[in-house]
């Protein structure tokens, strides 16, 4: 019989793993709380058009990476890549009604069948934010400061670097796309097949090359910022006098771009150094043009993703695990009056472990081996006078205590529902 074992690609988050999963996630979700947008989770599959129109059919990800298949009733679908298409296929449905705009954040796994290795998966877990309906500069400051909060409060400020480019408006990146395509014609035979069959189609995507003579070509082709109307330079001077006024410290990168059409104006990278040769941990942009591409109306859109693996790789410490409280039964029939004072606990918040047997010492040693604060004693004579033995496992301690007060001898440390980070 063939062992059981995990598809590659692919892993089980458990303990440690597990926990930083959880930390990030949850954190994330607060701050975006806090700065104003309202949770989605959108279906992990959906119909290939969803992907394959705004990425391009010729794209590596629709073309190589997505996960497509057919399902029962003849449908293609396919596995989310990322979470941006789909947040605007919901749009586009009338999800979120007629108010704008709308300020969105979701989080959940995505599936890409790529070589996997350090921090990727082919299934990954992504956080993620979108602002929809507001064309204003302030809406590139607020996504862009949402994603340094996020960083910030993961204790992953020191270790990454905020890279900030802009692609203008559509009438710049029309007068650009005619200078760089004169620029890679003197270079034709020397790119890659995927260039030169993307440089009459969309010579903006060959930016995005991956390709070693590519990037070499790259090198010296002309910038975004010379085409530059007077339009694309005043938004962008008002994103950077933005983050400025917000204390986020930036870096300009010239050769940071997006090459698919629907981009405009912010595209944006936190990058670090600390995971090796592909640095991005929380990329975005905006994408103007990305409903109209789908079917829907001409309507504003900026967001950004960030790799949940990656975020959890660069953290160096976790928050403390909530230490438990073990209620230990004395004495043959106290197991239902201990579960019960183990449920009147739970109920007020505490968190609380109960064994399901062995003797009173073989449960005070797993408490220890559980890291519990403290140990919870019943037997018949406590409960005929309304006491509790309450053991401190740190300092040895024994005291009896009045089961209606017992609350008020338990530090709130031991109660997960007071701690943002449980």
């Amino acid at each position: 019989m063939t062992s059981l074992r995990s598809v590659r690609g692919t892993r089980d988050l458990v303990g440690e793993e597990m926990l930083a999963y959880r930390h990030v996630v949850t954190t994330a979700h607060r701050v975006a709380m806090r700065h104003g947008f309202q949770e989605i989770a959108t279906p992990i599959f959906e119909f290939v058009d969803v992907f394959a129109r705004p990425l391009g059919e010729t794209s590596d990800v629709v073309s190589k990476e997505m996960y497509v298949f057919e399902d029962r009733g003849g449908e293609r679908l396919a596995l989310r890549p990322e979470f941006t298409a789909g947040v605007a296929r919901a749009f586009i449905s009338g999800a979120f009604g007629q108010a704008l705009p709308v300020k969105l954040f979701c989080a959940g796994p995505a599936f890409r069948y790529e070589r996997p290795q350090k921090g990727r998966y082919r299934q990954f877990h992504q956080i993620d934010a979108e602002i929809l309906g507001a064309p204003e500069p302030l809406a590139d400051i607020e996504v862009i400061a949402l994603g340094n909060a996020i960083l910030s409060e993961l204790g992953l400020s020191e270790h990454v670097t905020l890279e900030l480019n802009s692609l203008g408006d559509a009438e710049s990146r029309m007068a650009y796309r005619e200078n760089l395509v004169g620029y890679l014609e003197r270079f034709r035979d020397d790119l890659s097949d995927d260039s030169r069959s993307r440089l009459e189609r969309n010579p903006l995507r060959i930016l995005d090359s991956k390709d070693k003579r590519d990037r070499e070509i790259i090198e010296d082709a002309p910038q975004l910022g010379e085409c530059f109307n007077e339009g694309s330079h005043r938004f962008y001077e008002e994103v950077l006098e933005g983050l400025e006024a917000l204390g986020i410290p930036f870096q300009k990168n010239p050769k940071l771009v997006r090459g698919l059409d629907y981009y405009s104006h912010t595209a944006f990278e936190f990058t670090t150094k600390s995971l090796g040769a592909q640095g991005a941990v929380l990329a975005g942009g905006r994408y103007d043009g990305l409903i109209k591409t789908l079917g829907g109306q001409d309507t504003a859109g900026i967001g950004w993703a960030a790799g949940v693996e990656r975020l959890s790789m660069l953290i160096e410490a976790l928050p403390e695990r909530a230490r438990p409280i073990v209620v230990v039964p004395m004495g043959d029939g106290m197991e239902l009056e201990a579960l019960k004072l183990a449920s009147d606990l739970r109920a007020q918040g505490f968190f609380v472990e109960y064994g399901f047997k062995g003797r009173v010492g073989q449960r005070l040693k797993r408490a220890s081996q559980q890291n519990a604060r403290f140990a919870l004693m019943l037997g018949e004579d406590e409960l005929a006078a309304g006491k509790v033995q309450l053991r401190d496992l740190d300092a040895g301690e024994q005291l009896e205590v009045d089961r209606a007060a017992l609350g008020e001898h338990l530090p709130r440390q031991g109660n997960p529902a007071t701690s943002e980070s449980a």
